[in-house]
């Protein structure tokens, strides 16, 4: 038993080493190409309009608010200044989304955003992102950049492609530190010891951040006040959480196997799925030893068993709001197919894990 486990973990690693970094290494040459033209599309855009500041910086080889969706897919979130005459407002019933509604309505004038406030004083996503839509159509025609990047048409997102090979979504957004959520209240559960007081203190000081973006809960049935709503996102407070033992490892192969296999029709899994079940097995295995380089193998497999669980129960539970299925608006049949395409995977990788040398 012990020998089995030892020969999946000396081959999970030769697939980390071969596979996950070239993986990366792609990415990053990638996500600077992609960079040099977003920075000089949001240059233009600060030009005509100071209150979209690009927050889109490179700390430490990495970039500040960027998110990598898939190989050729990213996410840009531009945070923006001055929330402060807006109280943030989830009850609840609009599952994922939260509104920022004026504190007082004589603060109007106030506001840097007041040509963006509804008449019932909320803070309207939908009217910011349209407005900065705008700005970037604009800006991508005057960028040195123009020949190779054009705007998306057809939706209400910011999205651009550059050199017909990569999109990139850009999105405006506030972060929100010092508060945490009541719709995500229920974290961490009372029963479960996994992450501890203190990492639960760092992660709910760290926040959130609110997104100008379609809902996934409001997918086809927007009304105008959904519409003014902001998207839940915790990316920051996820990292932290996934920080030491072989988490990001996991992670890494998770994404790895998922660009390489389970790229289907219809896009049933992203990355983000990968991200959510790698948090909700920390909670099953809440010993630091539990993440210790030699069960690499044990935390993949559990993670792609729960993976094929969700994915015929068609129900993927966000990690902090749980009320928010990321499953909402797949196809039954690519979940079908994933869940099939999932099983094939682990089993081979189960059975045979030299066959990870052909994955």
């Amino acid at each position: 038993m012990i020998a089995a486990q030892a020969k999946l973990v000396y081959q999970l690693n030769k697939y980390y080493t071969e596979r996950c970094q070239a993986r990366k290494a792609a990415i990053a040459k990638t996500i600077r190409e992609v960079c040099k033209v977003v920075s000089d599309v949001l240059k233009e855009v600060e030009v005509q309009e100071p209150r979209f500041i690009s927050s889109l910086s490179e700390i430490d080889a990495r970039y500040e608010g960027l998110e990598v969706i898939s190989p050729t897919e990213f996410e840009v979130v531009l945070y923006l200044n001055q929330m402060g005459v807006f109280n943030f407002v989830d009850d609840g019933s609009l599952p994922g989304c939260a509104v920022l509604k004026l504190s007082d309505g004589r603060k109007r004038s106030m506001s840097l955003w007041v040509e963006f406030i509804t008449a019932s004083g909320y803070l309207s996503a939908r009217k910011i992102r349209s407005r900065f839509q705008t700005l970037v159509a604009q800006a991508v025609d005057k960028c040195s950049y123009r020949d190779v990047v054009k705007m998306i048409a057809d939706t209400s997102e910011v999205k651009l492609r550059i050199r017909e090979r990569y999109v990139v979504q850009i999105t405006p957004a506030f972060k929100c530190t010092g508060i945490w959520p009541r719709s995500a209240a229920q974290w961490p559960m009372p029963h479960i010891p996994w992450p501890g007081p203190n990492r639960v203190a760092e992660v709910k000081a760290e926040g959130f951040n609110l997104l100008s973006k379609e809902c996934y809960s409001l997918t086809g049935k927007q009304s105008s006040a959904e519409s003014d709503a902001w998207v839940l996102q915790f990316g920051e407070a996820e990292n932290r959480l996934l920080m030491g033992g072989c988490r990001n490892k996991c992670l890494s192969v998770l994404k790895t196997l998922r660009d390489r296999h389970l790229e289907l029709p219809g896009q049933p899994l992203n990355n983000y799925h990968m991200k959510t079940l790698l948090l909700y097995e920390c909670e099953k295995h809440p010993r630091e030893t539990d993440w210790d380089e030699a069960c690499l193998g044990d935390r993949l497999n559990g993670i792609l068993l729960q993976l094929i669980s969700c994915l015929q129960c068609r129900r993927c539970p966000h990690y902090f709001l749980p009320n928010l299925d990321l499953f909402q608006g797949k196809p039954h049949s690519a979940l079908e197919s994933a869940a099939k395409q999932t099983w094939r995977l682990a089993r081979e990788i189960l059975t045979n894990p030299k066959r990870l040398d052909k994955l």
